[in-house]
């Protein structure tokens, strides 16, 4: 019996990519366009080389909470299983953390944010 692939992951970086999603999943998940409101993009170098090698990119965007409606974060919705979540948690290095966070469109999800500072609701993890 196949998994179910019942898991949203709001991706705005290289999970995005297919070649970092045949590398990470082993294939190339379903997805839609979405929107985190509540959020900002910066940018990270990151050191990991086989993330770099993988994503191809050594500067990565990261999302942090602003608290400011008016803030947007555009990416993509992508369909996992749960054994797919925990690869994208092996992908993502310890400068990102897994929150549970609530899309535009009203849809609950998982999105990689900054480590240690406030998530969605302003609390520090």
């Amino acid at each position: 019996m196949a998994a179910t692939a019942d898991q949203l992951l709001f991706s705005y970086g290289t999970l995005q990519d297919p070649a970092v999603q045949l590398d990470t999943f082993g294939r190339i998940v379903q997805s839609e366009d979405g929107v985190l409101p509540g959020y900002t993009v910066d940018y990270t170098v990151i050191s990991d080389p086989r993330v770099v090698e993988v994503s191809r990119l050594a500067t990565h965007p990261i999302v942090r909470a602003t608290g400011n409606a008016l803030d947007k974060v555009t990416g993509q919705v992508l369909h996992l299983t749960e054994d797919e979540l925990d690869a994208a948690d092996e992908y993502e290095v310890s400068l990102y953390r897994r929150i549970p966070v609530v899309l535009a469109s009203g849809a609950h999800a998982f999105a990689y944010v900054t480590a240690g500072l406030p998530d969605q609701a302003g609390v520090a993890q």
